[in-house]
């Protein structure tokens, strides 16, 4: 599980670079949606690794 929430972080990261900086052009908006889905993502993950209770990997 907490191999997904570093997945998700990395690829909000990524999609968040091509967006903010306007690399992507006409897909900015595309990118900052995307970033903000995997973050929210990587929350849960993060979130639900937590409540399971069981030490990270």
């Amino acid at each position: 599980m907490l191999g997904w929430s570093f997945l998700f972080l990395v690829i909000a990261l990524i999609s968040g670079v091509l967006g903010f900086t306007g690399i992507a052009g006409v897909a900015t908006e595309i990118a900052k949606i995307l970033f903000i889905l995997f973050l929210i993502l990587w929350l849960i993950a993060l979130l639900a690794n937590a409540l399971r209770g069981r030490p990270p990997n």
